[in-house]
């Protein structure tokens, strides 16, 4: 069973940058790609970002491309995502997925929240 730890959420002033940190736990578990979703209050889960494990391909929503970037560790099974320019609409509960590209998406994690004050 899939076991995602995320950590890095937190408080930034708009304009700020923060960092989080997706790892599948056992360190077993490898799909084609893992990444982001959040889910601003009222509003449906959303994808962020997407990365492969297999040429390190990147894929990004149009809300954050360019500001975003998303890194992949193969030997730790974790996937980073730094996030720069944070704006208060990013502000939300971001979730790691272990097989973000899928369709459904593969297992969640526990969710961190990501607050940009303006």
């Amino acid at each position: 069973q899939v076991h995602l730890v995320e950590s890095g959420g937190g408080l930034v002033e708009a304009g700020g940058s923060l960092r989080l940190s997706c790892a599948e736990a056992g360190g077993r578990f490898r799909t084609y790609a893992m990444g982001w979703f959040r889910q601003a209050p009222g509003k449906e889960r959303e994808f962020v970002a997407a990365a492969t494990w297999t040429g390190h391909s990147q894929y990004y929503g149009d809300a954050v491309r360019g500001r975003f970037t998303i890194t992949a560790d193969d030997a730790n099974l974790t996937i980073y995502l730094q996030m720069n320019d944070l704006k208060p609409e990013g502000t939300a509960v971001y979730y790691c997925n272990a097989d973000a590209l899928s369709s459904p998406a593969g297992a969640w994690g526990q969710g961190t929240q990501v607050t940009v004050t303006s």
